[in-house]
C-alpha cells in the first residue's frame, strides 16, 4: 500500500536509477514513497514555542519509578513519534514526550502515569531544551519539518534543530541519542543524484541535504548514536518484516511506522547499535529477527 505526502503527484514519476547496491523493490508511487521528508514530514513537526510540563498531565509516582529509564521524545505526537511513546511506555520507560501543541499530545498521547509532557521546540537552542529533556537518560529524536512557503524550515528543523538537541544533551549530561533520519540522505555519493525521489525531497529547501549534514554533526560529536534510515513510511501496519543494512546501500522501498518505532527503541540500550548508522525498509519475503540481531548483522564502515 502506498504512503502519501499530504495526496500524491498528479503525475506519475519515471522509475529510480538502479544501481548494484540492493535488489529492486519498486514502489508505485515516488512521491508518496518519500513521505518521511524529515522522516516523513510528522514524525514530527511537533515541537514547540517554550518549556513547561503540561499542567493537565499528572505524573503519578509509583513503587516502579525509581527502576524506570526515562526516555525524551523529541516530536512526540508526530505518526512517527506516538508510535515511538507508545512503545516505550509499553515497554516499561518513563517518558518525556516534547511537542509544539500540549493540546494535541494530551489527546493524541496515553493517559499514563509513566509520561510527562512538555514543551519543546528544536529550534529554539540548546537552553530550553535541556530544561526540557530533564532527566532523561537517552533522546530519541523524531522531528520534522512541517511544510510551508518558508523553504529554510527543512534547516530549522532537521539540521539547527537537531543539532540544537545534541548541544541540550551535552548540557544535560545525556550520552545516548537516537534519530530517525531517512534513507537517500547521501544519495550524491551513492550515485542517486538522478532519482526521482532524491530530487523531489530536495526540492523541498534541500531537505536531505540538511538530515546528512546534521547527521554528520552528531558523528562528530562524541555523543553515542545511533542513525536509523528509514524508507517510504506507511502508517500501516507492517505487511513485511525487517530489513537492515548499512548505510548508503538502500535506496528505495518503504518500511510501516510501527517498525521504524520498534527499531529505535530497541536500538536504546543494545550495544550492537552504538555508534551505528543503519538502513531499514521492510520486506515480505524477509525472515523475522530480533531487532538487536538485525543490529549485530550491520558492520560499521
Amino acid at each position: 500500500m502506498a504512503t502519501t505526502l499530504h495526496g500524491s503527484l498528479p503525475f506519475r514519476l519515471p522509475l529510480p536509477i538502479k544501481s548494484s547496491l540492493t535488489p529492486a523493490l519498486i514502489p508505485r508511487n515516488y512521491f508518496s514513497f518519500f513521505a518521511m521528508a524529515a522522516n516523513a514530514t510528522s514524525s514530527a513537526g511537533d515541537d514547540a514555542e517554550r518549556i513547561e510540563v503540561e499542567s493537565d498531565v499528572k505524573v503519578e509516582d509509583n513503587n516502579n519509578d525509581k527502576k524506570k529509564k526515562k526516555i525524551f521524545v523529541a516530536g512526540s505526537t508526530g505518526r512517527t513519534g506516538k508510535r515511538i511513546v507508545e512503545r516505550l511506555l509499553s515497554g516499561g520507560y518513563g517518558v518525556r514526550a516534547g511537542a509544539l501543541d500540549l493540546e494535541k499530545a494530551r489527546i493524541g498521547l496515553p493517559q499514563d502515569p509513566d509520561l510527562q509532557i512538555v514543551r519543546a521546540d528544536v529550534t529554539e537552542g540548546s537552553e530550553k531544551l535541556a530544561e526540557a529533556i530533564g532527566d532523561a537518560e537517552a533522546v530519541i529524536c523524531a522531528t520534522g519539518f512541517r511544510y510551508s512557503w518558508d523553504i529554510f524550515a527543512p534547516w530549522k528543523v532537521d539540521n539547527f534543530g537537531t543539532v540544537n538537541l545534541v548541544e541540550a544533551c551535552r548540557k544535560t549530561g545525556v550520552n545516548r541519542f537516537i534519530l530517525v533520519s531517512s534513507i537517500l540522505v547521501n544519495g550524491a555519493a551513492m550515485g542517486q543524484i538522478l532519482n526521482p525521489a532524491y530530487i523531489i525531497l530536495n526540492v523541498f529547501g534541500l531537505t536531505l541535504i540538511a538530515k546528512l549534514q546534521a547527521e554528520q554533526y552528531i558523528r562528530r560529536s562524541g555523543i553515542n548514536y545511533t542513525i536509523i534510515r528509514p524508507g517510504g513510511l506507511r502508517d500501516e501496519p507492517a505487511t513485511g518484516n525487517i530489513i537492515m543494512e548499512p548505510e548508503d546501500t538502500l535506496y528505495e522501498g518503504s518500511i510501516s511506522r510501527d517498525q521504524v518505532a520498534e527499531v529505535a527503541v530497541g536500538s536504546l540500550f543494545c550495544p550492537d547499535a552504538f555508534y551505528k548508522v543503519v538502513e531499514i525498509v521492510s520486506r515480505s519475503e524477509a525472515p523475522k529477527r530480533p531487532v538487536s540481531d538485525l543490529f549485530a548483522a550491520v558492520r560499521q564502515s
